[in-house]
């Protein structure tokens, strides 16, 4: 099925760290947007896994994204795919929904290895960032070249309520507008 299933989703934040986001073209999009997705998703009873690339050298996940302090997944390799138990949190039955930095970078290389382990990855365009626009471009066609369905944080969230008769439709609309 093409639309994203709320059932079956899964959003993964990538790396959106206190360090890293002030270098990140649009980073307060980037932000706000993977905000609006983590708090859709919150809404909708959708998991949500955050990654975190060296918190030693980045540091943590922004505060707005997270709400308890240490609920990410450490990782050092690039590619969330290739971490030691990263695999273990995803469930075999879930899309991944994802969001993050740096697309051309983490995002990437996570991507592919979703995508090369056959799961489906909908990469949000609107909120995912790098350091240079013509690099998360450059990303973003590639994965799409691969398999990765491009989406907009409006269309994710969109397809999770469904339809207007959603009981929770008022709450999720707000999140966008």
């Amino acid at each position: 099925m093409p639309l994203i299933d709320p059932t079956r989703a899964l959003l993964l934040v990538i790396d959106v760290q206190i360090r890293l986001m002030p270098a990140i073209a649009d980073g307060a999009g980037v932000i706000a947007n993977a905000g609006r997705l983590a708090a859709a998703a919150r809404l909708l009873d959708v998991a949500a896994l955050f990654t975190e690339q060296n918190a030693g050298g980045l540091g943590a996940t922004v505060p707005e994204l997270v709400p308890e302090p240490g609920a990410a997944f450490p990782k050092m390799s690039f590619g969330a795919t290739q971490a030691p138990g990263f695999l273990d949190r995803l469930p075999d039955d879930r899309d991944l929904v994802v969001t993050g930095c740096e697309a051309h970078i983490c995002v990437l290389q996570t991507v592919l290895g979703l995508l090369e382990g056959g799961r489906r990855a909908y990469v949000v365009a609107d909120a995912v960032g790098s350091r240079r626009p013509e690099s998360r471009d450059a990303a973003l066609a590639r994965m799409a070249a691969h398999g990765a369905e491009i989406v907009t944080t409006e269309m994710v969230v969109f397809e999770w309520i469904g339809t207007a008769r959603h009981p929770r439709f008022r709450e999720a609309v707000k999140l966008i507008k």
